[in-house]
C-alpha cells in the first residue's frame, strides 16, 4: 500500500481528493470549467476583498502564500481550488480575521502540505527547524477561520530514521478567535498545535465537524480550544511491536489559564490493536514549568484502541497527570469504560455546567 506522501505526490496538481481516514485511497477528480465553484471568479467576484488561488492559473494567484501576502487589512477572504497545494504557509498576524476556502465544499479536495520535522535541517545551517519550524501552516492573526480544508504533514520516519526529531506539524495555531469547519488535519507526530502566543494569552479557538489523525501527541498546545463533533483517529505505528502506540490529546495549558481543551459530542477511534491508545498526557514544557495541563472530554464515543484501565500517562517526571486537570463525562464506547475508577476522573453533573463552549468562549460565538 502506497504512503501518504505515495498518495499525495501522486495527485499533485491533477485536483483529485484524499478519501476520509485512508490517506493512500485515491478519488475523483474534481477539475472543471469552475474551479471555485459556488463562490465566484476573478471575473465574477462576490465580494471585492476575496482573492483566488488556482494551481493553473485560473485564479488572481497560483500558490496560497502569495494570495495571504496579498490580503492586506482585515476582513478578507481567500477561495482555493481543489488540489494539492505543497508549500509553507504562514498567516501572520497583520492578516486580522481572513478567511480561507475550500472550493470545492469538500475538505479531502483541497489540500495544504509539506513535509518538514523538527529534526529537518535549517536552510542557513544553523541547527534543526524544530517542532513550531516544521509546521507546514502557520497561523498567527486573530480571528483567521478555515472551511473546507485540509491540512497535511507527510514527514515520515521511515524515510528518516536518522532523525531524533520527529514531530512533524500540520498546523500551528497562535490566534485568539481561530475557527475550523469541516476541515481535516493530517500527520503523526503532533498534527495539530493548538497554541497560544504567550503564556499570558489564552487563545479561544474552534474546532467543528473536524478530522485529526495521526499518533504521537497528535492534538496538543496551549490554547483554550473547543472540539465540538471533530473525530480523532489514531494511526498504526509500523514501528513498534507493543502498545502504546501514542496519545491522542497533549495539553500544555498555562497555570494561569483557566481553560485547556474541551472535547464533546466527537469520537476516538484508531487503526492500531486494542487498548494501544493513551487518552492523553499532560505537556509541561522546559520553557513553562508552571502549567498546568487541562482536558476535559464529555459525551463522545472512545472506540476500543484507548486503554480503558490506564487512559492517561505521564509525560515527564515530577508531572504526574493525576495532579493535573483531567476529567470525563458522560462518554460511552469501549475506551470510556470505567474499570479502574482511580484512573478515569469523572465530573459531576453540577460540575460539568461549567465545562461548556460558552465557557470557554466567552463573548465569542463562532459562525457555522
Amino acid at each position: 500500500m502506497p504512503t501518504r506522501r505515495t498518495a499525495l505526490s501522486l495527485i499533485a496538481g491533477t485536483g483529485a481528493t484524499l478519501a476520509l481516514g485512508a490517506p493512500a485511497a485515491l478519488a475523483r477528480s474534481v477539475a472543471g470549467p469552475r474551479p471555485f465553484g459556488r463562490y465566484g471568479s476573478p471575473a465574477r467576484r462576490h465580494d471585492p476583498r476575496t482573492l483566488y488561488v488556482d494551481a493553473h492559473g485560473r485564479g488572481d494567484h497560483t500558490d496560497v502564500q502569495s494570495a495571504v501576502d496579498a490580503a492586506t487589512g482585515t476582513g478578507r477572504t481567500i477561495v482555493i481550488a481543489a488540489g494539492v497545494h505543497r508549500a509553507t504557509v504562514v498567516v501572520g498576524a497583520a492578516h486580522r480575521d481572513l478567511t480561507l476556502i475550500g472550493a470545492s465544499a469538500d475538505a479531502r479536495d483541497t489540500v495544504l502540505v509539506y513535509g518538514n520535522a523538527a529534526g529537518t535541517p535549517r536552510p542557513d545551517g544553523t541547527g534543526t527547524l524544530g517542532t513550531s519550524g516544521s509546521a507546514s501552516v502557520t497561523i498567527g492573526a486573530e480571528g483567521f477561520t478555515a472551511r473546507d480544508l485540509t491540512f497535511a504533514n507527510d514527514w515520515l520516519r521511515s524515510d528518516n530514521p536518522e532523525y531524533t526529531g520527529t514531530q512533524a506539524v500540520a498546523v500551528k495555531v497562535q490566534g485568539d478567535r481561530s475557527a475550523f469547519h469541516c476541515c481535516r488535519f493530517l500527520g503523526h507526530q503532533d498534527t495539530l498545535y493548538a497554541d497560544s502566543p504567550s503564556l499570558d494569552v489564552f487563545a479561544r479557538q474552534y474546532y467543528r465537524d473536524c478530522y485529526v489523525e495521526g499518533d504521537v501527541d497528535f492534538v496538543f498546545g496551549r490554547a483554550s480550544a473547543v472540539y465540538d463533533r471533530c473525530h480523532f483517529r489514531g494511526l498504526v505505528r509500523p514501528d513498534l511491536a507493543a502498545a502504546p502506540h501514542g496519545f491522542v490529546f497533549a495539553p500544555s495549558t498555562a497555570g494561569a489559564g483557566p481553560h485547556g481543551f474541551l472535547v464533546l459530542r466527537s469520537r476516538v477511534s484508531s487503526t492500531a490493536p486494542d487498548g494501544y491508545y493513551k487518552l492523553a498526557r499532560p505537556w509541561v514544557p522546559s520553557s513553562a514549568p508552571t502549567a498546568r495541563p487541562m482536558l476535559t472530554v464529555r459525551e463522545s464515543r472512545l472506540g476500543a484502541g484507548i486503554d480503558a484501565s490506564a487512559p492517561y500517562a505521564t509525560m515527564s517526571a515530577g508531572h504526574p497527570w493525576q495532579e493535573q486537570r483531567f476529567a470525563e463525562h458522560r462518554n460511552t464506547g469501549p475506551g470510556a469504560r470505567i474499570t479502574v475508577p482511580a484512573n478515569r476522573p469523572q465530573l459531576s453533573a453540577s460540575e460539568a455546567r461549567a465545562h461548556t463552549p460558552a465557557r470557554w468562549l466567552g463573548d465569542w460565538r463562532p459562525l457555522g
